[in-house]
Protein backbone atom coordinates (compact mmCIF):
# COMPACT_ATOMS: atom_id res chain seq x y z
CA UNK A 1 0.00 0.00 0.00
CA UNK A 2 1.41 3.38 -0.94
CA UNK A 3 1.76 5.66 2.07
CA UNK A 4 0.05 8.58 0.32
CA UNK A 5 -2.75 9.08 2.84
CA UNK A 6 -2.37 11.60 5.67
CA UNK A 7 -3.52 8.89 8.06
CA UNK A 8 -0.04 7.35 7.99
CA UNK A 9 1.22 10.30 10.01
CA UNK A 10 -0.51 8.60 12.96
CA UNK A 11 0.47 4.95 12.29
CA UNK A 12 3.62 2.85 11.92
CA UNK A 13 3.79 -0.19 9.68
CA UNK A 14 5.02 -3.45 11.20
CA UNK A 15 5.42 -6.84 9.53
CA UNK A 16 4.01 -9.40 11.98
CA UNK A 17 3.67 -13.22 11.51
CA UNK A 18 -0.03 -12.73 10.70
CA UNK A 19 0.78 -10.15 8.05
CA UNK A 20 1.37 -6.42 7.67
CA UNK A 21 -0.18 -4.30 10.45
CA UNK A 22 -0.68 -0.59 11.11
CA UNK A 23 0.19 0.35 14.72
CA UNK A 24 -1.29 3.51 16.27
CA UNK A 25 1.47 5.83 17.48
CA UNK A 26 -0.62 6.95 20.45
CA UNK A 27 -2.33 3.89 21.93
CA UNK A 28 -0.62 0.98 20.19
CA UNK A 29 -3.83 -0.41 18.65
CA UNK A 30 -3.06 -2.73 15.72
CA UNK A 31 -4.98 -3.10 12.43
CA UNK A 32 -4.33 -5.31 9.44
CA UNK A 33 -3.18 -3.52 6.31
CA UNK A 34 -1.50 -4.31 3.02
CA UNK A 35 -4.34 -6.19 1.34
CA UNK A 36 -6.49 -4.41 -1.23
CA UNK A 37 -9.56 -4.78 0.96
CA UNK A 38 -7.82 -3.01 3.85
CA UNK A 39 -8.41 0.65 3.09
CA UNK A 40 -7.72 3.68 5.27
CA UNK A 41 -11.31 4.23 6.46
CA UNK A 42 -10.76 2.01 9.51
CA UNK A 43 -7.59 3.89 10.40
CA UNK A 44 -9.31 7.28 10.10
CA UNK A 45 -12.17 6.04 12.26
CA UNK A 46 -9.69 4.93 14.93
CA UNK A 47 -7.92 8.29 15.00
CA UNK A 48 -11.24 10.10 15.40
CA UNK A 49 -11.96 8.15 18.62
CA UNK A 50 -8.47 7.36 19.93
CA UNK A 51 -8.46 8.51 23.57
CA UNK A 52 -4.71 9.10 23.58
CA UNK A 53 -4.72 11.23 20.43
CA UNK A 54 -3.98 14.70 21.86
CA UNK A 55 -6.54 16.53 19.72
CA UNK A 56 -9.47 14.29 20.63
CA UNK A 57 -11.92 15.28 23.39
CA UNK A 58 -13.30 12.37 25.45
CA UNK A 59 -16.83 11.41 24.46
CA UNK A 60 -18.16 12.00 27.92
CA UNK A 61 -16.69 15.51 28.01
CA UNK A 62 -19.23 18.29 27.54
CA UNK A 63 -16.61 21.01 27.53
CA UNK A 64 -17.00 23.64 24.81
CA UNK A 65 -14.03 25.24 23.07
CA UNK A 66 -13.45 28.97 23.05
CA UNK A 67 -12.82 30.59 19.71
CA UNK A 68 -12.29 34.12 18.50
CA UNK A 69 -15.27 34.50 16.18
CA UNK A 70 -17.46 37.49 15.49
CA UNK A 71 -20.73 37.06 17.33
CA UNK A 72 -23.54 39.59 17.75
CA UNK A 73 -24.67 40.32 21.26
CA UNK A 74 -28.33 40.97 22.18
CA UNK A 75 -27.43 44.60 22.82
CA UNK A 76 -26.41 45.01 19.22
CA UNK A 77 -22.65 45.07 19.80
CA UNK A 78 -20.15 42.41 18.83
CA UNK A 79 -17.96 40.15 20.89
CA UNK A 80 -14.65 38.76 19.78
CA UNK A 81 -14.90 35.70 22.01
CA UNK A 82 -17.52 33.00 21.64
CA UNK A 83 -17.73 29.26 22.20
CA UNK A 84 -17.84 26.27 19.88
CA UNK A 85 -18.98 22.76 20.72
CA UNK A 86 -18.00 19.82 18.57
CA UNK A 87 -21.07 18.31 16.89
CA UNK A 88 -20.38 15.66 14.24
CA UNK A 89 -24.04 15.60 13.16
CA UNK A 90 -24.11 19.32 12.40
CA UNK A 91 -20.85 19.05 10.46
CA UNK A 92 -22.27 16.22 8.35
CA UNK A 93 -25.37 18.30 7.60
CA UNK A 94 -23.15 21.21 6.59
CA UNK A 95 -21.12 18.88 4.39
CA UNK A 96 -24.19 17.56 2.57
CA UNK A 97 -25.38 21.16 2.16
CA UNK A 98 -22.06 22.08 0.54
CA UNK A 99 -22.18 19.11 -1.84
CA UNK A 100 -25.71 20.07 -2.92
CA UNK A 101 -25.39 23.84 -3.36
CA UNK A 102 -21.91 23.69 -4.93
CA UNK A 103 -22.93 20.82 -7.24
CA UNK A 104 -20.03 18.64 -6.11
CA UNK A 105 -19.66 14.93 -6.97
CA UNK A 106 -19.93 12.62 -3.97
CA UNK A 107 -16.38 11.48 -4.71
CA UNK A 108 -15.17 14.91 -3.60
CA UNK A 109 -15.30 13.96 0.09
CA UNK A 110 -12.80 11.15 -0.44
CA UNK A 111 -10.20 13.44 -1.99
CA UNK A 112 -6.84 13.61 -0.25
CA UNK A 113 -6.84 17.39 -0.15
CA UNK A 114 -10.31 17.64 1.36
CA UNK A 115 -9.56 15.03 4.03
CA UNK A 116 -6.34 16.83 4.90
CA UNK A 117 -8.23 20.12 5.19
CA UNK A 118 -10.82 18.53 7.50
CA UNK A 119 -8.07 16.94 9.58
CA UNK A 120 -6.47 20.34 10.12
CA UNK A 121 -9.64 22.31 10.79
CA UNK A 122 -11.34 19.68 13.00
CA UNK A 123 -9.27 16.51 13.71
CA UNK A 124 -12.11 14.94 15.70
CA UNK A 125 -14.42 14.81 12.68
CA UNK A 126 -14.44 11.50 10.81
CA UNK A 127 -15.01 12.41 7.16
CA UNK A 128 -17.74 10.10 5.81
CA UNK A 129 -17.46 8.09 2.62
CA UNK A 130 -19.15 9.03 -0.63
CA UNK A 131 -21.91 6.50 0.09
CA UNK A 132 -22.65 8.08 3.46
CA UNK A 133 -22.65 11.58 1.97
CA UNK A 134 -25.06 10.44 -0.74
CA UNK A 135 -27.37 9.10 1.98
CA UNK A 136 -27.08 12.38 3.90
CA UNK A 137 -27.97 14.37 0.78
CA UNK A 138 -31.00 12.16 0.19
CA UNK A 139 -32.07 12.61 3.80
CA UNK A 140 -31.77 16.38 3.32
CA UNK A 141 -34.02 16.07 0.26
CA UNK A 142 -36.63 14.10 2.22
CA UNK A 143 -36.57 16.68 5.03
CA UNK A 144 -37.04 19.59 2.62
CA UNK A 145 -39.76 17.67 0.78
CA UNK A 146 -41.72 17.20 4.01
CA UNK A 147 -41.42 20.92 4.76
CA UNK A 148 -42.64 21.89 1.28
CA UNK A 149 -45.52 19.41 1.48
CA UNK A 150 -46.69 21.07 4.68
CA UNK A 151 -46.44 24.53 3.10
CA UNK A 152 -48.48 23.43 0.07
CA UNK A 153 -51.03 21.70 2.30
CA UNK A 154 -51.59 24.91 4.27
CA UNK A 155 -51.79 27.04 1.13
CA UNK A 156 -55.39 27.95 0.30
CA UNK A 157 -54.80 28.70 -3.37
CA UNK A 158 -54.43 26.72 -6.55
CA UNK A 159 -51.01 26.02 -8.00
CA UNK A 160 -49.69 26.32 -11.54
CA UNK A 161 -47.00 24.19 -13.14
CA UNK A 162 -44.25 24.49 -15.71
CA UNK A 163 -42.60 21.44 -17.23
CA UNK A 164 -39.98 20.67 -19.80
CA UNK A 165 -38.07 17.62 -21.04
CA UNK A 166 -34.44 17.10 -21.92
CA UNK A 167 -32.09 14.35 -23.09
CA UNK A 168 -28.69 13.98 -21.40
CA UNK A 169 -25.43 13.12 -23.15
CA UNK A 170 -26.01 9.56 -21.93
CA UNK A 171 -29.22 9.58 -24.05
CA UNK A 172 -31.46 9.41 -20.98
CA UNK A 173 -34.73 11.35 -21.12
CA UNK A 174 -35.51 13.61 -18.17
CA UNK A 175 -38.47 15.74 -17.15
CA UNK A 176 -38.50 18.69 -14.76
CA UNK A 177 -41.74 19.76 -13.06
CA UNK A 178 -41.86 23.11 -11.24
CA UNK A 179 -44.72 24.33 -9.06
CA UNK A 180 -45.67 28.01 -8.75
CA UNK A 181 -47.95 29.22 -5.97
CA UNK A 182 -48.90 32.30 -3.96
CA UNK A 183 -48.91 31.59 -0.24
CA UNK A 184 -51.41 32.77 2.37
CA UNK A 185 -49.35 35.93 2.83
CA UNK A 186 -49.54 36.77 -0.89
CA UNK A 187 -45.92 35.90 -1.59
CA UNK A 188 -44.96 34.26 -4.89
CA UNK A 189 -43.00 30.99 -4.75
CA UNK A 190 -41.56 28.49 -7.21
CA UNK A 191 -40.14 25.08 -6.32
CA UNK A 192 -38.93 22.13 -8.37
CA UNK A 193 -41.15 19.20 -7.47
CA UNK A 194 -39.46 16.55 -9.55
CA UNK A 195 -36.45 16.02 -11.78
CA UNK A 196 -36.83 12.48 -13.02
CA UNK A 197 -36.10 10.16 -15.94
CA UNK A 198 -38.98 9.37 -18.27
CA UNK A 199 -39.31 6.56 -20.77
CA UNK A 200 -39.80 8.87 -23.77
CA UNK A 201 -40.90 12.31 -24.93
CA UNK A 202 -44.33 11.00 -25.92
CA UNK A 203 -47.31 12.96 -24.65
CA UNK A 204 -48.92 10.13 -22.69
CA UNK A 205 -45.65 9.32 -20.93
CA UNK A 206 -45.18 12.98 -19.96
CA UNK A 207 -48.79 13.20 -18.76
CA UNK A 208 -48.49 10.03 -16.67
CA UNK A 209 -45.29 11.27 -15.03
CA UNK A 210 -46.95 14.62 -14.17
CA UNK A 211 -49.94 12.75 -12.72
CA UNK A 212 -47.65 10.49 -10.66
CA UNK A 213 -45.75 13.47 -9.30
CA UNK A 214 -48.91 15.40 -8.35
CA UNK A 215 -50.33 12.38 -6.52
CA UNK A 216 -47.05 11.94 -4.67
CA UNK A 217 -47.16 15.58 -3.52
CA UNK A 218 -50.87 15.53 -2.76
CA UNK A 219 -51.63 18.26 -5.30
CA UNK A 220 -54.95 18.22 -7.10
CA UNK A 221 -55.96 21.88 -7.38
CA UNK A 222 -54.06 22.86 -10.53
CA UNK A 223 -54.96 26.07 -12.35
CA UNK A 224 -52.66 25.92 -15.35
CA UNK A 225 -49.73 24.01 -16.88
CA UNK A 226 -47.26 25.96 -19.02
CA UNK A 227 -45.44 23.97 -21.72
CA UNK A 228 -43.60 24.61 -24.97
CA UNK A 229 -45.18 24.12 -28.38
CA UNK A 230 -44.18 20.52 -29.04
CA UNK A 231 -47.13 18.46 -30.28
CA UNK A 232 -46.46 15.86 -27.58
CA UNK A 233 -47.31 18.48 -24.96
CA UNK A 234 -50.79 18.90 -26.48
CA UNK A 235 -51.31 15.21 -25.79
CA UNK A 236 -49.87 15.52 -22.28
CA UNK A 237 -52.19 18.43 -21.43
CA UNK A 238 -55.17 16.52 -22.79
CA UNK A 239 -54.25 13.58 -20.56
CA UNK A 240 -53.94 15.82 -17.49
CA UNK A 241 -57.21 17.61 -18.26
CA UNK A 242 -59.04 14.29 -18.17
CA UNK A 243 -57.36 13.31 -14.91
CA UNK A 244 -57.98 16.64 -13.16
CA UNK A 245 -61.61 16.65 -14.26
CA UNK A 246 -61.84 13.11 -12.90
CA UNK A 247 -60.56 14.42 -9.57
CA UNK A 248 -63.31 17.08 -9.81
CA UNK A 249 -60.80 19.82 -9.03
CA UNK A 250 -60.59 21.50 -12.43
CA UNK A 251 -61.60 25.11 -13.06
CA UNK A 252 -64.36 25.28 -15.67
CA UNK A 253 -63.47 21.70 -16.65
CA UNK A 254 -59.86 22.60 -17.40
CA UNK A 255 -60.67 25.38 -19.88
CA UNK A 256 -57.54 27.35 -18.93
CA UNK A 257 -55.23 24.41 -18.20
CA UNK A 258 -53.03 24.75 -21.30
CA UNK A 259 -50.69 27.77 -21.45
CA UNK A 260 -48.24 27.85 -24.35
CA UNK A 261 -44.76 29.16 -23.54
CA UNK A 262 -44.49 32.73 -24.82
CA UNK A 263 -40.71 32.54 -25.19
CA UNK A 264 -41.01 29.58 -27.57
CA UNK A 265 -43.71 31.27 -29.62
CA UNK A 266 -41.62 34.45 -29.92
CA UNK A 267 -38.69 32.33 -31.05
CA UNK A 268 -40.84 30.74 -33.78
CA UNK A 269 -42.26 34.11 -34.88
CA UNK A 270 -38.94 35.93 -35.13
CA UNK A 271 -36.98 32.99 -36.54
CA UNK A 272 -39.52 32.72 -39.34
CA UNK A 273 -39.11 36.40 -40.16
CA UNK A 274 -35.32 36.28 -40.11
CA UNK A 275 -35.35 33.75 -42.93
CA UNK A 276 -35.70 36.79 -45.16
CA UNK A 277 -32.69 38.68 -43.74
CA UNK A 278 -31.34 41.13 -46.31
CA UNK A 279 -27.82 41.50 -47.63
CA UNK A 280 -27.00 44.21 -45.10
CA UNK A 281 -27.33 41.73 -42.24
CA UNK A 282 -25.25 39.18 -44.13
CA UNK A 283 -22.46 41.69 -44.74
CA UNK A 284 -22.29 42.66 -41.08
CA UNK A 285 -22.39 38.99 -40.05
CA UNK A 286 -19.54 38.13 -42.43
CA UNK A 287 -17.52 41.08 -41.16
CA UNK A 288 -17.87 39.81 -37.59
CA UNK A 289 -16.89 36.29 -38.61
CA UNK A 290 -13.78 37.57 -40.37
CA UNK A 291 -12.58 39.35 -37.23
CA UNK A 292 -13.52 36.51 -34.87
CA UNK A 293 -12.30 33.87 -37.36
CA UNK A 294 -15.22 31.70 -36.33
CA UNK A 295 -17.26 29.65 -38.84
CA UNK A 296 -20.04 28.99 -36.31
CA UNK A 297 -23.52 29.73 -37.59
CA UNK A 298 -25.93 31.72 -35.46
CA UNK A 299 -29.00 29.59 -35.02
CA UNK A 300 -31.28 31.48 -32.63
CA UNK A 301 -32.79 34.86 -33.38
CA UNK A 302 -31.72 36.37 -30.05
CA UNK A 303 -28.11 35.55 -30.96
CA UNK A 304 -28.60 37.49 -34.18
CA UNK A 305 -30.07 40.42 -32.25
CA UNK A 306 -27.24 40.49 -29.72
CA UNK A 307 -24.67 40.20 -32.51
CA UNK A 308 -26.14 43.11 -34.46
CA UNK A 309 -26.62 45.22 -31.37
CA UNK A 310 -22.97 44.76 -30.38
CA UNK A 311 -21.76 45.38 -33.95
CA UNK A 312 -23.68 48.68 -34.17
CA UNK A 313 -21.81 49.94 -31.10
CA UNK A 314 -18.54 49.15 -32.90
CA UNK A 315 -19.43 50.58 -36.31
CA UNK A 316 -16.58 53.10 -36.23
CA UNK A 317 -14.12 50.35 -35.31
CA UNK A 318 -15.24 48.22 -38.27
CA UNK A 319 -14.79 51.15 -40.64
CA UNK A 320 -11.29 51.89 -39.30
CA UNK A 321 -10.38 48.22 -39.52
CA UNK A 322 -11.20 48.14 -43.23
CA UNK A 323 -8.53 50.80 -43.78
CA UNK A 324 -5.88 49.08 -41.64
CA UNK A 325 -6.22 45.46 -42.79
CA UNK A 326 -6.19 45.07 -46.60
CA UNK A 327 -7.21 41.41 -46.27
CA UNK A 328 -10.48 42.45 -44.63
CA UNK A 329 -12.10 43.94 -47.75
CA UNK A 330 -10.46 41.47 -50.14
CA UNK A 331 -11.59 38.44 -48.18
CA UNK A 332 -15.18 39.66 -47.87
CA UNK A 333 -15.35 40.40 -51.60
CA UNK A 334 -13.93 37.02 -52.55
CA UNK A 335 -16.10 35.06 -50.12
CA UNK A 336 -19.49 35.85 -51.65
CA UNK A 337 -19.06 39.04 -53.64
CA UNK A 338 -21.10 41.07 -51.16
CA UNK A 339 -18.15 43.01 -49.74
CA UNK A 340 -17.85 44.85 -46.43
CA UNK A 341 -20.81 46.73 -44.91
CA UNK A 342 -21.28 50.34 -46.01
CA UNK A 343 -23.21 53.19 -44.36
CA UNK A 344 -26.54 52.06 -45.88
CA UNK A 345 -25.97 48.58 -44.51
CA UNK A 346 -25.39 49.95 -41.04
CA UNK A 347 -28.59 51.99 -41.24
CA UNK A 348 -30.55 48.92 -42.32
CA UNK A 349 -29.06 46.84 -39.53
CA UNK A 350 -29.85 49.55 -37.00
CA UNK A 351 -33.55 49.53 -38.01
CA UNK A 352 -33.67 45.74 -37.78
CA UNK A 353 -32.00 45.80 -34.37
CA UNK A 354 -34.55 48.28 -33.04
CA UNK A 355 -37.33 46.06 -34.35
CA UNK A 356 -35.88 42.91 -32.78
CA UNK A 357 -35.38 44.69 -29.47
CA UNK A 358 -39.15 44.71 -28.92
CA UNK A 359 -39.19 40.90 -29.09
CA UNK A 360 -36.04 40.63 -27.00
CA UNK A 361 -37.53 42.82 -24.26
CA UNK A 362 -40.76 40.83 -24.38
CA UNK A 363 -38.87 37.57 -23.85
CA UNK A 364 -36.91 39.00 -20.90
CA UNK A 365 -39.98 40.45 -19.19
CA UNK A 366 -42.08 37.30 -19.38
CA UNK A 367 -39.27 34.88 -18.51
CA UNK A 368 -38.94 35.98 -14.90
CA UNK A 369 -40.13 33.51 -12.28
CA UNK A 370 -39.58 35.61 -9.16
CA UNK A 371 -42.34 38.07 -9.99
CA UNK A 372 -45.85 37.93 -11.44
CA UNK A 373 -45.57 37.94 -15.26
CA UNK A 374 -48.98 37.00 -16.67
CA UNK A 375 -50.41 40.52 -16.28
CA UNK A 376 -47.29 41.99 -17.95
CA UNK A 377 -47.41 39.90 -21.10
CA UNK A 378 -50.50 41.55 -22.60
CA UNK A 379 -48.78 44.96 -22.68
CA UNK A 380 -45.76 43.46 -24.46
CA UNK A 381 -48.09 41.67 -26.87
CA UNK A 382 -49.79 44.96 -27.72
CA UNK A 383 -46.45 46.70 -28.34
CA UNK A 384 -45.25 43.98 -30.69
CA UNK A 385 -48.60 43.80 -32.53
CA UNK A 386 -48.64 47.57 -33.13
CA UNK A 387 -45.02 47.49 -34.31
CA UNK A 388 -45.70 44.70 -36.81
CA UNK A 389 -48.86 46.45 -37.98
CA UNK A 390 -46.84 49.58 -38.81
CA UNK A 391 -44.07 47.68 -40.59
CA UNK A 392 -46.49 45.68 -42.73
CA UNK A 393 -47.49 48.95 -44.39
CA UNK A 394 -43.92 50.30 -44.42
CA UNK A 395 -42.14 51.51 -47.58
CA UNK A 396 -39.07 49.52 -46.55
CA UNK A 397 -39.51 46.40 -48.68
CA UNK A 398 -37.19 44.19 -46.63
CA UNK A 399 -38.74 45.15 -43.29
CA UNK A 400 -42.24 44.84 -44.74
CA UNK A 401 -41.55 41.32 -46.01
CA UNK A 402 -40.09 40.29 -42.66
CA UNK A 403 -43.03 41.76 -40.72
CA UNK A 404 -45.53 39.96 -43.00
CA UNK A 405 -43.89 36.61 -42.33
CA UNK A 406 -43.81 37.27 -38.60
CA UNK A 407 -47.42 38.42 -38.54
CA UNK A 408 -48.49 35.22 -40.28
CA UNK A 409 -46.83 33.10 -37.59
CA UNK A 410 -48.07 35.47 -34.87
CA UNK A 411 -51.68 35.01 -36.00
CA UNK A 412 -51.28 31.24 -35.80
CA UNK A 413 -50.90 31.41 -32.02
CA UNK A 414 -52.31 34.74 -30.81
CA UNK A 415 -54.84 35.35 -33.53
CA UNK A 416 -56.58 31.98 -33.32
CA UNK A 417 -59.41 32.33 -30.81
CA UNK A 418 -59.43 28.57 -30.24
CA UNK A 419 -55.76 28.39 -29.25
CA UNK A 420 -55.33 31.54 -27.20
CA UNK A 421 -55.59 31.15 -23.42
CA UNK A 422 -57.98 33.83 -22.14
CA UNK A 423 -56.14 34.07 -18.83
CA UNK A 424 -53.74 36.36 -20.72
CA UNK A 425 -56.52 38.96 -20.78
CA UNK A 426 -58.22 38.09 -17.49
CA UNK A 427 -54.94 38.68 -15.66
CA UNK A 428 -54.94 42.29 -16.90
CA UNK A 429 -58.56 42.70 -15.80
CA UNK A 430 -57.41 41.61 -12.35
CA UNK A 431 -54.67 44.25 -12.39
CA UNK A 432 -56.29 47.21 -10.56
CA UNK A 433 -54.32 49.66 -12.71
CA UNK A 434 -56.15 48.62 -15.92
CA UNK A 435 -59.24 46.37 -15.57
CA UNK A 436 -61.76 45.44 -18.26
CA UNK A 437 -62.14 48.73 -20.15
CA UNK A 438 -58.43 48.87 -20.84
CA UNK A 439 -58.38 45.29 -22.15
CA UNK A 440 -61.37 45.91 -24.42
CA UNK A 441 -59.83 49.05 -25.88
CA UNK A 442 -56.45 47.45 -26.52
CA UNK A 443 -57.99 44.39 -28.15
CA UNK A 444 -59.81 46.61 -30.65
CA UNK A 445 -56.51 48.35 -31.42
CA UNK A 446 -54.51 45.25 -32.35
CA UNK A 447 -57.11 42.88 -33.81
CA UNK A 448 -59.37 42.92 -36.83
CA UNK A 449 -62.81 44.38 -35.85
CA UNK A 450 -64.66 41.08 -36.27
CA UNK A 451 -62.02 39.10 -34.36
CA UNK A 452 -61.78 41.82 -31.70
CA UNK A 453 -65.54 41.80 -31.08
CA UNK A 454 -65.60 38.03 -30.72
CA UNK A 455 -62.53 38.04 -28.47
CA UNK A 456 -63.97 40.70 -26.15
CA UNK A 457 -67.18 38.69 -25.82
CA UNK A 458 -65.14 35.55 -25.03
CA UNK A 459 -63.18 37.38 -22.33
CA UNK A 460 -66.37 38.68 -20.69
CA UNK A 461 -68.06 35.28 -20.78
CA UNK A 462 -64.96 33.55 -19.37
CA UNK A 463 -64.56 36.17 -16.63
CA UNK A 464 -68.18 35.86 -15.51
CA UNK A 465 -68.07 32.05 -15.63
CA UNK A 466 -64.87 32.05 -13.60
CA UNK A 467 -66.38 34.40 -11.03
CA UNK A 468 -69.54 32.35 -10.73
CA UNK A 469 -67.62 29.10 -10.19
CA UNK A 470 -65.52 30.69 -7.44
CA UNK A 471 -68.56 32.32 -5.85
CA UNK A 472 -70.42 29.01 -5.61
CA UNK A 473 -67.42 27.26 -4.07
CA UNK A 474 -66.63 30.12 -1.66
CA UNK A 475 -68.51 28.58 1.29
CA UNK A 476 -66.42 25.41 1.28
CA UNK A 477 -63.22 27.38 0.84
CA UNK A 478 -64.05 29.61 3.82
CA UNK A 479 -64.34 26.51 5.98
CA UNK A 480 -61.02 25.18 4.67
CA UNK A 481 -59.30 28.49 5.34
CA UNK A 482 -60.56 28.52 8.93
CA UNK A 483 -59.23 25.01 9.51
CA UNK A 484 -55.95 25.92 7.79
CA UNK A 485 -55.52 29.08 9.87
CA UNK A 486 -55.80 27.01 13.03
CA UNK A 487 -52.95 24.85 11.75
CA UNK A 488 -50.82 27.88 10.99
CA UNK A 489 -50.21 28.61 14.64
CA UNK A 490 -53.48 30.20 15.72
CA UNK A 491 -55.40 28.85 18.69
CA UNK A 492 -57.29 25.70 17.59
CA UNK A 493 -61.05 25.99 17.66
CA UNK A 494 -63.02 23.72 19.95
CA UNK A 495 -65.69 21.49 18.32
CA UNK A 496 -68.36 23.87 19.66
CA UNK A 497 -66.74 26.96 18.14
CA UNK A 498 -66.07 25.14 14.87
CA UNK A 499 -69.79 24.51 14.46
CA UNK A 500 -70.52 28.17 15.21
CA UNK A 501 -67.98 29.33 12.62
CA UNK A 502 -69.48 27.01 10.00
CA UNK A 503 -72.95 28.42 10.72
CA UNK A 504 -71.58 31.97 10.50
CA UNK A 505 -70.05 31.28 7.10
CA UNK A 506 -73.33 29.77 5.88
CA UNK A 507 -75.21 32.86 7.11
CA UNK A 508 -72.79 35.16 5.27
CA UNK A 509 -73.32 33.18 2.08
CA UNK A 510 -77.10 33.27 2.59
CA UNK A 511 -77.02 37.04 3.17
CA UNK A 512 -74.93 37.63 0.06
CA UNK A 513 -77.32 35.59 -2.08
CA UNK A 514 -80.40 37.25 -0.56
CA UNK A 515 -79.09 40.80 -0.92
CA UNK A 516 -77.51 40.27 -4.29
CA UNK A 517 -74.01 41.25 -3.12
CA UNK A 518 -72.54 38.09 -4.57
CA UNK A 519 -73.67 39.15 -8.01
CA UNK A 520 -72.22 42.63 -7.85
CA UNK A 521 -68.83 42.10 -6.17
CA UNK A 522 -67.17 41.73 -9.56
CA UNK A 523 -69.01 44.82 -10.81
CA UNK A 524 -67.92 46.76 -7.73
CA UNK A 525 -64.32 45.91 -8.45
CA UNK A 526 -64.56 46.80 -12.14
CA UNK A 527 -66.39 50.07 -11.51
CA UNK A 528 -64.04 51.28 -8.79
CA UNK A 529 -61.38 53.80 -9.86
CA UNK A 530 -58.18 52.22 -11.14
CA UNK A 531 -55.02 52.31 -9.04
CA UNK A 532 -52.20 54.66 -9.92
CA UNK A 533 -49.95 53.22 -12.63
CA UNK A 534 -46.46 53.57 -11.18
CA UNK A 535 -43.30 51.52 -11.73
CA UNK A 536 -43.11 50.54 -8.05
CA UNK A 537 -46.65 49.15 -8.03
CA UNK A 538 -46.82 45.74 -6.33
CA UNK A 539 -49.91 43.90 -7.51
CA UNK A 540 -49.68 41.17 -4.87
CA UNK A 541 -49.43 43.72 -2.06
CA UNK A 542 -52.48 45.53 -3.45
CA UNK A 543 -54.54 42.35 -3.42
CA UNK A 544 -53.24 41.40 0.02
CA UNK A 545 -54.74 44.59 1.47
CA UNK A 546 -57.89 44.61 -0.67
CA UNK A 547 -58.92 40.95 -0.81
CA UNK A 548 -61.14 41.49 2.25
CA UNK A 549 -63.22 43.95 0.21
CA UNK A 550 -63.33 41.64 -2.82
CA UNK A 551 -62.99 38.12 -1.34
CA UNK A 552 -64.16 36.15 -4.37
CA UNK A 553 -62.34 38.28 -6.95
CA UNK A 554 -59.28 38.16 -4.69
CA UNK A 555 -59.30 34.37 -4.72
CA UNK A 556 -59.50 34.42 -8.50
CA UNK A 557 -56.62 36.91 -8.68
CA UNK A 558 -54.47 34.75 -6.44
CA UNK A 559 -54.98 31.69 -8.65
CA UNK A 560 -54.68 33.50 -11.99
CA UNK A 561 -51.73 35.81 -11.34
CA UNK A 562 -49.51 32.90 -10.33
CA UNK A 563 -49.69 31.41 -13.85
CA UNK A 564 -46.27 31.68 -15.58
CA UNK A 565 -46.20 32.42 -19.31
CA UNK A 566 -42.78 30.87 -19.85
CA UNK A 567 -41.19 27.49 -19.10
CA UNK A 568 -37.86 29.10 -18.23
CA UNK A 569 -38.27 28.05 -14.57
CA UNK A 570 -38.13 24.39 -15.62
CA UNK A 571 -35.70 24.82 -18.52
CA UNK A 572 -33.12 26.49 -16.29
CA UNK A 573 -32.94 23.34 -14.15
CA UNK A 574 -31.37 21.49 -17.08
CA UNK A 575 -28.47 23.94 -17.33
CA UNK A 576 -27.56 22.79 -13.80
CA UNK A 577 -28.84 19.25 -14.24
CA UNK A 578 -26.55 18.57 -17.17
CA UNK A 579 -23.45 19.30 -15.13
CA UNK A 580 -24.61 17.27 -12.14
CA UNK A 581 -25.75 14.25 -14.14
CA UNK A 582 -22.53 14.12 -16.14
CA UNK A 583 -20.55 14.42 -12.92
CA UNK A 584 -22.42 11.59 -11.23
CA UNK A 585 -22.17 9.45 -14.31
CA UNK A 586 -18.41 9.92 -14.41
CA UNK A 587 -17.91 9.08 -10.75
Amino acid sequence: MKERSEVWEHFDKEDLPSGMHAICKYCGMSYKCGAKKNGTSVLWAHISRCRKYPFNTPKDSKQSLLSFKSAKEPSGGTSGLTYHKFDAGSIRKALSFMVIVDELPFKFVEGIGFRHFCGVIEPRFNVPSRITVAKDCFETYLTEKRKLKNVLKRCNSRVSLTTDTWTSIQQINYMCLTVHFIDNNWKLHKRILNFCPISSHKGDDIGKEIEKCLLDWGLENVMCITVDNASSNDTAIGYMRRKINGWKTGVLKGRFLHMRCVAHIVNLVVSDGLKTVNESVQRVRHAIRFIKQSPARLQRWNSTYLMLNAAIELQDAFERYSGEDPHYVVDLNERDGKGSPNSDDWNNVRRLSEFLQAFYDLTLHVSGSLYVSLNLFFHELVSVAVLMKDLVSSDDVDMCLMACRMKEKYEKYWGDLEKINLLIFIAVVLDPRYKLDYVEWMITEIYDPIVASKLVDNVKVALNALYEEYRVSSGNDVNREEVSSSKDGKTPLSPKHKKIEVLKSKYKKHKCERDGDAKIELDKYLEEDTAEDIDEFDILSWWKFNCSRFPTVGRIARDVLVVPVSTVASESAFSTGGRVLVSLGAH
